[in-house]
């Protein structure tokens, strides 16, 4: 499908049903082709497991992080005190 300029703004849903049934949308702007609109891999709505990531747990043994509510509270007091 090609979309002008003009047709991102007035046929956008038109677009988007284009690019739900897996098309790609050819953007031109005075007639020239400008840029191509992908749909996103399926894989890429599945939800991520965080836990494998390698940060994460990285701080659970710092004893100022026991209760982030205060440790936050501290971060902010600091920054309003240098002001």
């Amino acid at each position: 499908m090609k979309a002008s300029i003009l047709d991102l703004r007035r046929r956008m849903p038109d677009i988007l049903r284009a690019l739900d049934r897996r098309e790609p949308v050819v953007v031109t702007y005075r007639g020239k082709e400008r840029a191509v609109l992908r749909p996103l891999p399926d894989d890429c709505n599945k939800p991520q497991d965080l836990t494998a990531d390698p940060a994460f747990g990285m701080w659970k043994d710092r004893e100022e992080w026991t209760n982030p509510s205060r440790a936050v509270r501290e971060l902010r007091r600091r920054r309003r005190h240098a002001l």
